[in-house]
Protein backbone atom coordinates (compact mmCIF):
# COMPACT_ATOMS: atom_id res chain seq x y z
CA UNK A 1 0.00 0.00 0.00
CA UNK A 2 1.50 3.20 -0.69
CA UNK A 3 2.00 6.12 1.79
CA UNK A 4 -1.64 8.19 2.03
CA UNK A 5 -1.09 12.31 1.17
CA UNK A 6 -1.47 14.54 4.72
CA UNK A 7 -4.77 15.57 3.37
CA UNK A 8 -5.97 11.89 3.86
CA UNK A 9 -5.02 10.30 6.63
CA UNK A 10 -7.32 9.39 9.05
CA UNK A 11 -7.49 11.20 12.34
CA UNK A 12 -6.44 14.87 10.51
CA UNK A 13 -8.93 17.47 11.65
CA UNK A 14 -9.23 20.82 12.10
CA UNK A 15 -10.41 22.10 15.64
CA UNK A 16 -10.02 21.49 19.02
CA UNK A 17 -9.23 17.90 20.93
CA UNK A 18 -12.22 16.67 22.95
CA UNK A 19 -10.48 14.48 25.84
CA UNK A 20 -6.93 14.47 26.89
CA UNK A 21 -5.40 17.92 25.48
CA UNK A 22 -2.22 18.16 23.53
CA UNK A 23 0.24 15.05 23.66
CA UNK A 24 3.91 16.06 22.04
CA UNK A 25 6.34 12.61 21.94
CA UNK A 26 9.44 11.96 20.20
CA UNK A 27 9.79 9.01 17.99
CA UNK A 28 13.30 7.47 18.27
CA UNK A 29 14.24 5.16 15.80
CA UNK A 30 15.87 2.65 17.99
CA UNK A 31 16.72 -0.40 15.55
CA UNK A 32 15.63 -1.68 12.04
CA UNK A 33 17.48 -3.17 8.64
CA UNK A 34 19.61 0.17 8.34
CA UNK A 35 22.89 -0.05 6.59
CA UNK A 36 26.71 1.12 8.38
CA UNK A 37 27.08 3.99 6.33
CA UNK A 38 23.15 5.72 6.78
CA UNK A 39 24.14 4.40 11.06
CA UNK A 40 27.17 6.86 10.93
CA UNK A 41 25.83 9.50 9.05
CA UNK A 42 22.51 9.80 11.33
CA UNK A 43 23.48 8.55 14.54
CA UNK A 44 20.01 10.30 15.79
CA UNK A 45 16.98 9.69 13.99
CA UNK A 46 13.73 10.98 15.44
CA UNK A 47 10.42 12.93 14.90
CA UNK A 48 8.80 15.27 17.36
CA UNK A 49 4.74 14.61 16.90
CA UNK A 50 1.77 16.46 18.38
CA UNK A 51 -1.33 14.43 18.88
CA UNK A 52 -4.58 15.35 20.49
CA UNK A 53 -5.83 13.22 23.20
CA UNK A 54 -9.16 12.32 21.39
CA UNK A 55 -7.05 10.73 18.84
CA UNK A 56 -5.98 6.90 18.44
CA UNK A 57 -2.98 5.02 18.25
CA UNK A 58 -3.81 4.68 14.19
CA UNK A 59 -3.33 7.29 13.88
CA UNK A 60 -0.26 8.28 15.50
CA UNK A 61 0.96 5.29 13.28
CA UNK A 62 -0.27 7.15 10.49
CA UNK A 63 1.39 9.99 11.30
CA UNK A 64 5.00 7.95 12.39
CA UNK A 65 4.60 6.65 8.49
CA UNK A 66 4.57 9.75 7.20
CA UNK A 67 7.20 11.42 9.13
CA UNK A 68 10.03 8.43 8.58
CA UNK A 69 8.78 8.39 4.99
CA UNK A 70 7.56 4.89 4.60
CA UNK A 71 6.30 3.79 1.53
CA UNK A 72 4.66 0.18 2.22
CA UNK A 73 2.24 -0.74 5.26
CA UNK A 74 2.97 -3.71 7.37
CA UNK A 75 1.82 -4.55 10.73
CA UNK A 76 2.62 -2.69 13.07
CA UNK A 77 2.06 -2.61 17.57
CA UNK A 78 2.36 -0.33 19.98
CA UNK A 79 3.59 -1.54 23.83
CA UNK A 80 2.71 0.42 26.55
CA UNK A 81 3.89 -0.22 30.12
CA UNK A 82 6.69 -2.29 29.46
CA UNK A 83 10.36 -1.60 30.55
CA UNK A 84 11.92 -3.24 27.07
CA UNK A 85 10.90 -4.31 23.76
CA UNK A 86 8.95 -7.23 23.51
CA UNK A 87 8.31 -7.15 27.29
CA UNK A 88 5.18 -9.74 28.15
CA UNK A 89 4.03 -7.02 31.22
CA UNK A 90 3.53 -4.35 28.35
CA UNK A 91 -0.12 -3.74 26.91
CA UNK A 92 0.12 -4.47 23.58
CA UNK A 93 -2.13 -2.50 20.78
CA UNK A 94 -2.58 -3.76 17.03
CA UNK A 95 -4.76 -3.38 14.07
CA UNK A 96 -7.94 -5.03 14.02
CA UNK A 97 -6.32 -6.95 11.16
CA UNK A 98 -3.72 -8.23 13.88
CA UNK A 99 -6.10 -9.15 16.47
CA UNK A 100 -7.00 -12.60 15.74
CA UNK A 101 -3.93 -13.28 14.37
CA UNK A 102 -2.97 -17.22 15.48
CA UNK A 103 0.47 -16.50 15.42
CA UNK A 104 0.45 -14.48 18.45
CA UNK A 105 0.35 -16.23 22.07
CA UNK A 106 -2.35 -14.23 23.36
CA UNK A 107 -4.41 -11.66 21.97
CA UNK A 108 -3.58 -7.80 21.99
CA UNK A 109 -4.94 -5.24 24.88
CA UNK A 110 -7.16 -3.33 22.40
CA UNK A 111 -7.71 -2.42 18.54
CA UNK A 112 -5.39 0.74 17.51
CA UNK A 113 -8.20 1.92 15.80
CA UNK A 114 -10.22 2.40 18.60
CA UNK A 115 -7.92 3.51 21.00
CA UNK A 116 -7.27 6.88 22.07
CA UNK A 117 -4.39 8.35 22.96
CA UNK A 118 -6.18 10.41 25.73
CA UNK A 119 -7.25 6.91 27.59
CA UNK A 120 -3.97 5.22 27.76
CA UNK A 121 -2.18 5.75 31.15
CA UNK A 122 0.38 8.04 30.01
CA UNK A 123 2.07 11.27 32.00
CA UNK A 124 4.99 13.11 30.71
CA UNK A 125 8.54 11.18 30.89
CA UNK A 126 7.03 7.54 29.74
CA UNK A 127 8.22 6.00 27.51
CA UNK A 128 6.35 3.03 25.36
CA UNK A 129 7.47 1.12 22.43
CA UNK A 130 5.95 0.75 18.51
CA UNK A 131 7.09 -1.80 16.26
CA UNK A 132 6.84 -1.55 12.94
CA UNK A 133 6.90 -4.39 10.12
CA UNK A 134 7.26 -8.21 12.26
CA UNK A 135 9.40 -8.94 8.99
CA UNK A 136 12.17 -5.76 8.83
CA UNK A 137 11.83 -5.37 12.49
CA UNK A 138 11.45 -1.73 12.63
CA UNK A 139 11.98 -0.55 16.40
CA UNK A 140 10.85 2.47 17.73
CA UNK A 141 11.00 3.93 21.68
CA UNK A 142 8.13 6.54 21.55
CA UNK A 143 9.00 9.26 24.43
CA UNK A 144 5.84 11.92 25.85
CA UNK A 145 7.75 14.71 26.41
CA UNK A 146 4.61 17.09 27.31
CA UNK A 147 0.69 16.52 27.87
CA UNK A 148 -1.35 20.51 27.46
CA UNK A 149 -4.86 20.93 27.81
CA UNK A 150 -5.22 23.55 25.42
CA UNK A 151 -5.01 22.64 21.96
CA UNK A 152 -4.34 25.08 19.42
CA UNK A 153 -6.42 25.30 16.24
CA UNK A 154 -5.22 23.36 14.03
CA UNK A 155 -4.01 19.78 11.70
CA UNK A 156 -3.39 16.88 14.14
CA UNK A 157 -1.49 14.71 14.04
CA UNK A 158 1.68 16.78 12.65
CA UNK A 159 5.25 16.43 13.02
CA UNK A 160 6.69 19.63 14.57
CA UNK A 161 10.43 18.37 14.28
CA UNK A 162 12.73 16.10 12.57
CA UNK A 163 15.97 14.84 13.76
CA UNK A 164 18.26 12.92 11.01
CA UNK A 165 17.77 11.56 7.83
CA UNK A 166 14.78 8.75 7.10
CA UNK A 167 16.34 5.51 6.32
CA UNK A 168 14.87 3.82 3.04
CA UNK A 169 12.10 1.26 4.12
CA UNK A 170 14.13 -1.09 2.17
CA UNK A 171 17.55 -1.23 1.76
CA UNK A 172 18.12 -2.65 -1.61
Amino acid sequence: MKRRPAATLPGISMGRGRDGGLYTVEVFLISGPMAGKFVRKNRVVSRTIQIRGDQTLEDLHYAIFGAFDREDEHLYEYQIGGKEPMDPKALRYMPSMGMDNPFFDDRPAGDASCTAIGSLPLKVGDPFGYWFDFGDDWWHQINVIAIEQVVPRGRYPKVVKRVGESPPQYMD
